[in-house]
């Protein structure tokens, strides 16, 4: 795994170097074509952009995505199932365990976040945690715990910062060529008699102001979608059971809730690309995410083991001649051991009754969340105080015996 994860880094920097060079020649083109022998100068304004724009996503990002987002923190008495499931995960990667967070949404998705390992955060919506089952959840939180493990979300942040770097450089230039460009240009050609050449220059700048923003899109998001698969045979390789992710996936692809709290700026974060009509629309090329068909198609055929030389086995069948990790991370990674023993059978399935008390335990958390007060009473209701109620007394509708709102600061308490 460590192999892996080396690999998985000097991939990353090549693609930051990569999408450094494109912004710096883009630099020097648009800085010649405004002012001959001015690239040096156009070089500097592309850095200082680009080192603005990584040292407030390095430092800031990660409240930014999660303001975003609408997510709240939480601690482990709030949900402890899940602070349990992530706990887990966490030892069984030998991460640091994450700030956990939750988004109030009933669509069904979750994405990590942070520089490195020790201030990472995984964000949860409400919609998993009413609909998955433990194993599913296990399986999606050993995914973003992967993306943490394997240092994508660092590199991927500074990737995408680069790339958005060359296309704010590229529209700041083609703007101002636009709106004042023209008779500055007729005028500097006239004067200095280099109208042919100048007018080359412009060509080429126009072009690689058009070219540079695509080129770096496309280098980013065949990174993206390559991460995507690497977290998945990694979650695969924590939990030994590679169906919980599965069937995590297939029951998140499935849900046609439109995950509110998403947007552009941070779609390519979650474990499936929160805009169901855009993944549908998006071809393989442009879209961040793999198809989830595949994903699921490929965990699936793994078989009874979760090595990820049996996920690159699977992985191969739809992509010929290619490699997802290199050899000398299988030749190092340890024999795993089986996804499930044989003589374990399946776990028995889940009835409504389950289904039904999972997502009322999940519903439970976001009122204790938001300000409600939990008071039990005798004959066994448990009493849900919103917090704008005035009254000092809420009476039980079964019973009808009268509870004083006092009462439910210390039953609250205790029933988190």
């Amino acid at each position: 795994m460590f192999e892996l994860i080396r690999a998985n880094k000097i991939k990353s920097w090549l693609l930051i170097l990569t999408l450094t060079s494109v912004l710096v020649v883009l630099g020097w083109v648009i800085g010649e074509v405004w002012a001959p022998g001015g690239g040096v100068g156009g070089i500097a304004v592309a850095v200082v952009i680009a080192t603005v724009m990584n040292l407030l996503a390095y430092y800031a990002g990660d409240q930014m995505v999660l303001a975003m987002s609408g997510a709240r923190q939480i601690e482990h008495k709030d949900l402890p199932q899940l602070f349990n499931v992530v706990e887990e995960v966490s030892i069984a990667g030998g991460v640091p365990m994450p700030k956990v967070y939750v988004i109030d949404d009933t669509a069904m998705n979750a994405f990590a976040t942070g520089r490195d390992p020790r201030h990472a955060s995984v964000a949860i919506t409400k919609g998993l945690l009413m609909k998955l089952n433990r194993d599913e959840l296990q399986g999606v939180m050993a995914h973003e715990l992967s993306h943490i493990k394997n240092r994508d979300m660092l590199y991927m942040t500074l990737a995408a910062i680069l790339v958005g770097a060359v296309a704010l450089l590229a529209d700041m230039f083609l703007r101002g060529l636009w709106y004042s460009g023209a008779g500055v240009r007729r005028r500097r050609s006239d004067r200095e008699g280099g109208g042919g050449a100048q007018a080359v220059l412009i060509v080429i700048g126009i072009l690689a102001a058009i070219l540079a923003p695509i080129v770096a899109r496309l280098l980013y998001l065949a990174c993206s979608r390559r991460r995507e698969y690497l977290a998945d045979a990694s979650a695969a390789m924590l939990t030994r059971y590679p169906e919980g992710l599965a069937s995590a996936l297939e029951k998140i692809s499935g849900d046609r809730e439109i995950l509110e709290a998403a947007n552009r700026a941070t779609a390519h974060m979650y474990i499936v690309h929160p805009v169901k009509s855009f993944e549908e629309r998006a071809s393989a090329l442009m879209s961040t995410h793999p198809p989830v068909e595949e994903r699921i198609a490929i965990l699936r055929g793994m078989g009874h083991s979760a090595s990820m030389s049996d996920y690159q086995a699977a992985w191969q069948r739809y992509h010929k001649g290619q490699r997802l990790a290199p050899k000398a991370a299988l030749a190092a990674a340890p024999p795993p051991p089986p996804a499930r023993p044989p003589a374990e059978g399946p776990r028995a399935p889940e009835t409504q009754e389950d289904r039904l008390r999972r997502a009322h335990e999940a519903l439970d958390t976001f009122r204790r969340l938001g300000g409600f007060l939990f008071i039990p009473c005798a004959c066994g209701v448990k009493l849900k105080v919103p917090p704008g109620y005035a009254r000092p007394q809420v009476r039980c509708p079964r019973c009808g015996v009268q509870h004083s709102l006092a009462e439910g600061s210390e039953a609250g308490a205790a029933g988190q």
